[in-house]
């Protein structure tokens, strides 16, 4: 069985990104596009699609866990540093209203699941994770050939 830890990390993020627009409950709110994704930034993302990049790797995220993972968790693992300019520079956190809005349409699509202790993924992202992953391996294989 083929899982995400066998094909590369930004294939699997570019064929995620791809199902999770498929997904009606996983769209952009209107603020996306004025929005920063964290403290450490200065502008919004230059990318038209980065909110089902941020959905997907999220959901790699919760898959590689192992057990609940929480909204303050995820925020320092997209943390970054912060320009304070002749000042040393500070780790800050990510955005967490992206995050939270993110796990809740992934709750809503039915990929999350929230228990007592943070986020999980359920039996059907992992399955769009494996299927994903079979399919991106599948097509490396037949351009090797």
């Amino acid at each position: 069985m083929t899982t995400l830890y066998d094909v590369p990390p930004a294939e699997l993020i570019e064929g995620l990104k791809t199902e999770l627009k498929k997904e009606s409950s996983v769209k952009p709110p209107e603020w996306a596009a004025f929005v920063k994704t964290g403290a450490d930034k200065q502008k919004a993302p230059e990318q038209e699609d980065w909110w089902y990049a941020r959905s997907a790797s999220i959901l790699c995220k919760l898959y590689k866990s192992g057990g609940p993972i929480g909204i303050q968790r995820l925020k320092r693992r997209y943390a970054g540093k912060k320009n304070r300019g002749h000042k040393p520079d500070k780790n800050r956190g990510a955005s967490g209203a992206v995050i939270k809005h993110i796990l809740v349409q992934l709750e809503g699509a039915g990929l999350a699941q929230k228990t007592k202790r943070g986020r999980i993924i359920t039996k059907e992202g992992t399955s769009l994770l494996d299927k994903t992953s079979h399919k991106i391996k599948r097509s490396a294989e037949k351009t090797k050939k």
